[in-house]
């Protein structure tokens, strides 16, 4: 029989219906789409609440759990229910999973990695661990619910710090696991935060021949992407993997121990790449979807010239609802939400945004989230972190009044922002 993913035309046309009666046991698990890729459903989002109507939690910033699973009482909150321990006590072999940490946290990609790297431990014959290992500085707390068994940070080498450009470093950190630990693979996602880069020069370190863009892998077969996403290449599965994005699900059904493992020793390093620094970047420039501060602008803005010399002030990228953009203010490009863009920046303000469902998810994985508003009821307000009651038009020139004294006179067309912190 072929191993070819063929498509299945009525399960599709199920799966577009959601008043078929097959249509909730076709959609409650993962779906590979026409190009292979793992596909979510986005109307699983939510609970069942205990009027039959479905909800969506907006007090996380994750996204809401899903299903009839869950169902709340009208009169308490119940409580997380608490996931199964997964333990490793000694482990047989070891599966290396190098994260890019965008931002000092995980990220959708690092989680999938951290999935793959479970479905290999657990199909290689003997009690496998997950090194989860991380080279500078780490804001994240969750590398347990992500499946890290064990967990390496690395902040320093040779007297240096690795947030920076610094490959020699982090690869001699990378040399200092492979004698310690031997990993049976070696996991990086093929992406531009490192991952590819740094795993191209461990395989050339080991000898070995990676696999790039791996969307399928097993112990023994892996298919990579080729020829800008038109073939698949069937090969075996090498130690060094470079693995695309949504290549496996991400662990979402157990906790891990996440065990801190220090290195005894690292290689001697020669270094001949130097950083020099960041360049000045325009933050109207950078994608949404890699944007860390983001103002965003919705029906309730008037003064868009102020709206924008505040973004420039604060250094911020510029955003947009969807009702902003309709009206010609902002570009489509600009637009976040289900329909436009999903951003997960690190600071997420929200000026005159009423907060649709459609918007809400697409921030849903935003760390913090500020909304200026003048409704102290409406659903932004609800899920923010900090909320402004005020006119926006008063709030914003506060706010850039505050900019300006905060640089005391330097000049707030500066590319490159102070860091923002809200508490």
């Amino acid at each position: 029989m072929s191993d070819v993913i063929r498509r299945d035309p009525r399960t599709e046309r199920i799966l577009r219906n959601r008043l078929h009666p097959l249509h909730e046991s076709l959609a409650g698990g993962p779906v590979r789409g026409p190009t292979g890729l793992l596909r979510r459903n986005p109307h699983a989002v939510g609970f069942i609440g205990p009027n039959g109507l479905k909800r969506i939690d907006r007090s996380s910033t994750g996204p809401a759990p899903s299903g009839r699973d869950l169902r709340r009482s009208a009169t308490t909150h119940s409580e997380e229910p608490a996931l199964p321990l997964h333990r490793v006590e000694q482990p047989d072999f070891y599966v290396a999973a190098v994260l890019d940490m965008a931002g000092g946290r995980l990220t959708s990609h690092d989680r999938d990695i951290l999935g793959q790297a479970q479905q290999l431990a657990r199909s290689g014959g003997g009690q496998g661990a997950v090194v989860a290992i991380v080279l500078g500085e780490a804001r994240e707390a969750g590398f347990d619910t992500a499946g890290a068994d064990r967990l390496i940070q690395v902040t320093h080498c040779d007297g240096q710090a690795l947030d920076d450009y610094c490959p020699e470093r982090k690869l001699a950190v990378l040399q200092a696991v492979e004698d310690q630990l031997g990993p049976r693979f070696w996991l990086f996602p093929d992406s531009v935060h490192g991952g590819a880069d740094l795993g191209a020069r461990l395989a050339v370190r080991l000898g070995e021949r990676p696999a790039v863009h791996a969307w399928q892998v097993t112990e023994t077969e892996t298919l990579c992407r080729g020829g800008s996403g038109r073939i698949d290449i069937r090969r075996h599965t090498p130690r060094v993997l470079l693995l695309a994005e949504e290549c496996a699900l991400p662990v979402d059904d157990s906790r891990h121990q996440a065990l801190p493992i220090q290195l005894d020793e690292y290689p001697d390093v020669r270094v001949c790449i130097h950083d020099q620094g960041l360049v000045p970047v325009d933050p109207s420039q950078i994608p949404l979807a890699e944007a860390e501060f983001i103002l965003s602008a919705g029906n309730g803005v008037r003064d868009w010239d102020q709206f924008h010399e505040v973004a420039t002030a604060l250094g911020a990228t510029e955003g947009a609802s969807r009702v902003a953009v309709d009206d010609g203010f902002m570009p489509r490009f600009r637009q976040i939400g289900a329909t436009g863009t999903w951003v997960t920046a690190r600071v997420y303000v929200a000026v005159g945004i009423s907060g649709a469902v459609q918007h809400l998810q697409g921030i849903g994985r935003c760390e913090k989230v500020v909304a200026i508003n003048l409704d102290d009821g409406c659903d932004m307000v609800r899920r923010a972190d900090l909320g402004a009651i005020g006119d926006s038009s008063e709030i914003l020139a506060e706010l850039l009044a505050l900019a300006r004294e905060h640089r005391g006179g330097k000049d707030t067309d500066a590319t490159v922002p102070e860091t923002l912190e809200v508490a």
